[in-house]
C-alpha cells in the first residue's frame, strides 16, 4: 500500500526528491490512468518515488452551494486505485477554507517543493489549481525553473473523437449506458466498500441484502442488474438498489445488493458491486406488499439479463 498523507504542513516526505502528478482523479478513468502511469514510469527512470496528489473533498464539492455534485469514486477507492497504478505516495490533501485561500504560488512552494521535493510535476490538459484557479502549466514551468523542478502536461486522452472525462462518464451512468462508461473508465463501473448492517427490512421481505454506504452524492440511482465481487472466486449474480429508499422514508444513499441463491454472513466483508444494466428508476410504493411484488419482478429481470450477459461472454 502506498504512503498516504493528508496535510500540507509537516516535514519533507521525500528528501531524495519525487515525481508528482496532480488531479481530481474522480473515477480513475483512462485519462487519469495515463497521467499516473506516465508519472510512475518517469519516477522509475529517475529512481525516485512517484506521488499522486489529489484533494478531499474535491474542490467542486467544497464550493458547491447546494447539493454537492455527483461523485464517481469515494476517497478510499481512489487511494487504493492510485496505489495499484504504482504510486509510492498518495496525497489526499484536505480541501478546506484554508486550502481554498492558498495562492497557486504558495501551493507550489509549500507542497511541491517543501513537502515533496518535486523534481518533475505532471498534470492533465487544462488543469488549474490554487486560489481562483490561478495556477496552470505556465506558472508551474516558470516557478519550476526557479525552484528546481520541471513541469509537463500530458496530451488529451480521447475516445470516439472526444476527450475522456469524468463528466462524460457521469452522463453515461445517468443514461444507464454502462458499455460507454466502461469504455471511458477502462473497466466496468463498480462501487466497493465494507458491508454494514441495515434495518434488515429486505430480509423480512425475502430479499436479504448486502449494504454499502455512499456518503457522497452518487452519479446514478435506481434498480440494477449487478455482479458482486469479493464473495467467491466468481462474480456473484445479484439485483441491486441504489438510492434513498423512498418507500421507507430513507435519506442517506445506500447501495443494497441482493445476491441470488446466497446464504451466508457478509457483514464486515469488503465487496465490489459491478453495474451491468439499469432495470428502472427508484419509486415510492404505497405499501410493502407492492414493493415486494416489484422486487420479485426486478429479480427475474436481473437473472435474465445476467444469464444473457454470461452467455455472450462465453460464446
Amino acid at each position: 500500500m502506498s504512503r498516504l498523507f493528508r496535510d500540507v504542513d509537516g516535514g519533507t516526505l521525500y528528501p531524495q526528491g519525487s515525481v508528482v502528478c496532480i488531479g481530481a482523479f474522480d473515477g480513475l478513468h483512462l485519462g487519469h490512468r495515463t497521467l499516473v502511469r506516465h508519472a510512475v514510469a518517469r519516477a522509475r527512470e529517475l529512481d525516485l518515488p512517484a506521488v499522486a496528489l489529489s484533494f478531499e473533498p474535491l474542490p467542486r464539492e467544497f464550493f458547491s452551494k447546494e447539493l454537492p455534485p455527483p461523485r464517481l469514486t469515494l476517497a478510499r477507492a481512489k487511494a487504493q486505485g492510485l496505489s495499484v497504478l504504482g504510486s509510492d505516495g498518495v496525497g489526499l490533501l484536505r480541501f478546506d477554507a484554508r486550502m481554498a485561500a492558498m495562492s497557486a504560488e504558495d501551493f507550489v512552494r509549500r507542497v511541491l517543493v517543501d513537502r515533496l521535493r518535486a523534481r518533475e510535476v505532471w498534470i492533465g490538459p487544462d488543469f488549474r489549481f490554487g486560489n481562483r484557479r490561478g495556477g496552470d502549466l505556465a506558472l508551474l514551468q516558470r516557478m519550476g525553473a526557479e525552484l528546481g523542478f520541471a513541469a509537463h502536461e500530458i496530451a488529451p486522452v480521447t475516445a470516439q473523437g472526444e476527450r475522456v472525462s469524468s463528466t462524460r462518464i457521469r452522463e453515461a451512468l445517468r443514461n444507464g449506458d454502462f458499455t460507454d462508461a466502461a469504455r471511458l473508465l477502462g473497466r466496468p463501473y463498480a462501487i466497493g466498500g465494507r458491508v454494514v448492517r441495515g434495518k434488515q427490512l429486505g430480509r423480512t421481505l425475502g430479499f436479504p441484502t448486502a449494504n454499502l454506504r455512499f456518503p457522497k452524492t452518487p452519479a446514478l440511482s435506481g434498480i440494477y442488474a449487478t455482479w458482486v465481487h469479493g464473495v467467491d472466486a466468481r462474480a456473484w449474480p445479484s439485483v441491486s438498489s441504489f438510492g434513498t429508499r423512498p418507500t421507507v422514508d430513507g435519506v442517506e444513499p445506500l447501495l443494497e445488493a441482493h445476491l441470488f441463491d446466497f446464504s451466508g454472513d457478509l457483514y464486515g466483508r469488503h465487496i465490489e458491486v459491478e453495474f451491468v444494466a439499469k432495470l428502472r428508476e427508484e419509486l415510492k410504493f404505497p405499501d410493502l406488499p407492492s414493493l415486494t411484488e416489484q422486487m420479485q419482478r426486478d429479480a427475474e429481470d436481473a437473472r435474465r439479463i445476467l444469464s444473457e450477459s454470461r452467455f455472450r461472454a462465453t460464446a
